[in-house]
């Protein structure tokens, strides 16, 4: 079957079963991904680790980030140019933020930049 995408080898489908234990509803999800591996290359559960492994990664080092500090999800605009400049300053500022010699987690600095102006534009102009 031909996917569209180079040296793409499978598609791999995971459904999800949920159920909510306050109502009893029970729902099912698909979830497609392709491979430049052939299906048979892995294992069933080595598929489902795979992609739980890579979803971890985007949410733990580089999405919630962005969300819980900077509330990005929140995020109301339309306009896709503006989208794309808050996301690079918020890029820059959490780059910025990795820099600062403080040892306080990525939320209390924020606080502290915030009741700070000062601190806010040393760490801008800092060499």
């Amino acid at each position: 079957m031909a996917t569209g995408f180079p040296f793409s080898r499978s598609i791999i489908t995971i459904e999800s079963h949920r159920t909510v234990k306050s109502s009893g509803k029970t729902s099912i999800e698909k979830r497609y991904y392709l491979s430049s591996q052939s299906a048979d290359q892995r294992t069933p559960e080595e598929w489902i680790n795979l992609t739980r492994s890579h979803w971890a990664g985007v949410e733990n080092r580089n999405h919630w980030r962005r969300d819980a500090t900077q509330g990005e999800d929140r995020t109301r605009l339309q306009n896709s140019r503006a989208l794309i400049n808050l996301a690079l300053l918020r890029s820059v500022n959490l780059r910025l933020l990795s820099n600062w010699p403080q040892s306080d987690n990525l939320p209390a600095q924020m606080e502290r930049l915030a009741a700070n102006t000062s601190l806010s534009l040393g760490l801008i102009i800092r060499k």
